[in-house]
């Protein structure tokens, strides 16, 4: 009698155990205002993608998109090699490019166990009939560098993080 009650038992308990470690951890985020100033420059607005990338420079995670006209996307280099074949729902689509001068703030949400761990973000730009810039902006995401001013290489004058 016992055995049939243990033996009855040993499956459930291993059901039990598979259904709580098959669930994912949820991690807890932080959100960060972003603000992007552009350089002066004449011509279409531009194109950028703010993308997490995990310490062996493997993109992880769209953070956010300037630009709405996913027609356009492709002439984003680097990240529609990543996006583009996974065509994954993008759900950090904000609208409108950001022409010559101007500048565009937004709020970008990261997991915290990125935070000073290797990871990176990078800011890709990119203006019809113009050049690509594949890490306008690239930085090692650190609790330093999430409070400072990073300056851009191509169409991004500098980008500031605040942490919410």
């Amino acid at each position: 009698m016992k055995t049939k009650k243990i033996l009855i038992r040993i499956p459930i308990l291993l059901l039990l155990m598979i259904a709580f470690y098959s669930f994912k951890k949820n991690s807890e985020s932080s959100t960060y205002k972003c603000m992007i100033q552009m350089k002066n420059y004449t011509g279409e607005g531009a194109y950028v993608v703010v993308s997490l990338l995990n310490p062996k420079g493997k993109y992880e995670e769209t953070l956010y998109v300037q630009g709405d006209d996913d027609e356009w996307y492709f002439d984003i280099k680097e990240w529609w090699n990543f996006q583009g074949k996974k065509r994954a729902n993008i759900d950090a689509i904000t609208g409108a490019t950001i022409s010559g001068g101007q500048r565009a703030i937004s709020i970008i949400r990261i997991d915290d166990d990125k935070l000073d761990k290797g990871y990176k973000i990078r800011f890709e730009t990119a203006v019809e009939d113009q050049l690509y810039y594949k890490d306008d902006v690239e930085f090692e995401f650190t609790s330093k560098n999430v409070k400072s001013k990073i300056e851009g290489k191509g169409f991004i004058r500098y980008i500031r993080m605040i942490p919410q």
